[in-house]
């Protein structure tokens, strides 16, 4: 049988023969499944016990246990949001040309970042991300 904790023990011993330093304070432990009821889960990094969580971020994309993408869509277009509004006065300002450069090179951007792995298949979350796209083209046209 596979086991984690054997691995994260061999890294330790690694990392002391190489006289490297590592943050253990940044590290979750993440259970990806469906079931609702499991065991929980307890890892070590040497002395330290690794926090279970949830969900995490890496590299930009929020995965959550369930393989459930609702929390990356909120935040992604929330973050898509906030960049839009940031560059309200320019959108006032500027002609329809310029417009819709600062919508493709700041908001949309955002919006695709990452859509190979995230891919929403869920209507709520694919209108989500459509309403965004579609109220930036009104303003923007």
């Amino acid at each position: 049988m596979y086991n984690i904790q054997t691995d994260l023990n061999r890294l330790g011993e690694l990392l002391v023969e190489n006289e490297m330093k590592t943050n253990p304070g940044k590290n979750k432990a993440v259970s990806f499944t469906k079931v609702r009821v499991k065991e929980r889960i307890r890892y070590y990094f040497g002395d330290q016990l690794i926090p279970e969580a949830s969900s995490f971020k890496y590299l930009g994309i929020i995965t959550c246990s369930g393989l459930n993408w609702a929390n990356h869509v909120n935040y992604t277009t929330q973050k898509a949001w906030k960049a839009f509004h940031s560059k309200m006065l320019i959108l006032k300002k500027g002609n329809n040309n310029t417009k819709h450069l600062v919508y493709t090179a700041l908001v949309r951007p955002i919006l695709e970042y990452g859509a190979v792995c995230w891919d929403p298949y869920r209507e709520g979350q694919v209108r989500a991300l459509n309403r965004m796209q579609k109220r930036a083209a009104k303003i923007c046209k």
